[in-house]
């Protein structure tokens, strides 16, 4: 008969365990790779307190992970009834005013004689530990630290031991906030364009970092269909957060999920878009180069408007690239401003190409155009052009956001 398993003296309330595993599930870090931002905090406590050892732990049902650490040869995943970390999890609960848990010498502490090495010559005798939280409020993770000699820590340490606690756990709420933003982003990016007779029709978006000021547009409007591409100056969350006020008027003023059928001429939403963030765009230093157009899908005709892009080509089906013309500025550069529409017909199997600055770094090095130019000019079929690109993006990553929209008119049978 196989004698039963003993139950932990730090197991938590089943109802408790659930809401606290499905807290830590939400933050998405379990199993994610390094990131030097929790490196630098347990290099810090390993050299603030002298101690060989310092970790980042989440915990899960039945195991512990370790987001960082330093100077155990552990592995990154342990048993979570071989670890103290557990016990640090129970406290938080009994005692969520004075959540830290220190442990002057983890050896003369029966309850923890299944944590490997324990009592052993260099093995674990001092640990502190403070509870990291998820959404809601839940522990779902522990900073610590570790020696292998018995110890104390005086006020000022446990004081300093707190602060990097708690910038470990600023870092991740960090994580929990990029991510939430990054799934929105992405859901923010249009579906596909879906049927439009005569074309194909191919766009991507990949952000450098978890999110970016790049995105694009297109829906189908009377006669036709609707195209942008925008690049907020800057990158990360405050690029991204004005993106979407863009993106916004920008569909805004165009009477955007096509049903009107005369929408506003592409010269006229710019000019409305500009005035309506001019306040934001000042206020927060910044710019938007922007180039958005309007296809008539019956005669080829692309009327655009290019507010500082300079990012768009034809590559006609001889193989012959045409730049558009690029004369008017950013928005958010001089207020006030106005742009003038260009006008450009895509012939049997002709293909428009919108790109962000990205491209340019991802094709070349970025102060020259002309190797970007030679690679979409021998990749003008969409699918195809996005397909490379993608894999450039995943074989260089690139320090800029990789934003192409391309559409090509189909040759007839």
């Amino acid at each position: 008969m196989t004698a039963e398993t003993p139950v932990s003296p730090f197991a938590l309330p089943p109802e408790v365990e659930d809401e606290r595993v499905r807290s830590l599930a939400q933050l998405h870090v379990l199993d994610t790779p390094p990131e030097d931002r929790f490196a630098r905090i347990t290099r810090m406590a390993r050299a603030v307190f002298g101690i060989p050892m310092a970790a980042v732990a989440l915990v899960d049902r039945d195991r512990q992970w370790f987001k960082q650490v330093d100077g155990l040869d552990i592995g990154t995943n342990l048993p979570r009834n071989q670890t103290i970390c557990q016990a640090t999890i129970a406290r938080s609960y009994e005692q969520p005013d004075n959540p830290a848990l220190i442990i002057e010498d983890a050896a003369a502490r029966p309850e923890f004689a299944m944590v490997p090495g324990i009592g052993e010559p260099g093995g674990i005798r001092f640990y502190a530990g403070y509870p990291l939280y998820g959404p809601g409020g839940h522990p779902v993770g522990t900073f610590c630290i570790y020696d292998t000699e018995p110890r104390s820590l005086t006020e000022a340490e446990l004081t300093t031991f707190t602060e990097l606690a708690s910038w470990a756990q600023r870092e991740l709420e960090h994580s929990d906030d990029l991510e939430r933003a990054a799934d929105v982003q992405r859901h923010l990016l249009p579906r596909p364009l879906g049927d439009l007779p005569g074309y194909s029709v191919c766009a991507m978006c990949l952000p450098a970092y978890a999110v970016g000021g790049d995105f694009y547009d297109h829906y189908r409007v009377e006669g036709g269909a609707v195209f942008t591409v925008a690049d907020v100056m800057g990158k990360g969350l405050g690029a991204a957060i004005l993106a979407a006020s863009v993106r916004s008027a920008l569909r805004g003023a165009s009477s955007a999920f096509a049903r009107v059928e005369r929408p506003l001429a592409p010269e006229d939403v710019v000019d409305a878009v500009a005035l309506q963030l001019s306040e934001d765009l000042s206020s927060t230093d910044t710019f938007v180069t922007l180039f958005h157009c309007q296809l008539d899908s019956a005669t080829g005709t692309v009327r655009f408007v290019d507010a500082g892009h300079g990012i768009a080509l034809v590559v006609r089906a001889d193989g012959r690239v045409e730049g558009l013309d690029s004369a008017g500025l950013p928005l958010g550069v001089m207020p006030g401003d106005t742009w003038d529409c260009g006008e450009v017909t895509l012939g049997e199997g002709d293909t428009l190409i919108i790109a962000s600055d990205g491209v340019l770094d991802l094709i070349g090095d970025g102060s020259d155009a002309r190797p970007a130019l030679r690679f979409v000019a021998t990749h003008p079929e969409p699918a195809d052009l996005c397909a490379r690109a993608r894999a450039l993006v995943a074989e260089k990553s690139p320090l800029d956001d990789v934003t192409l929209v391309a559409v090509r008119r189909e040759p007839t049978a």
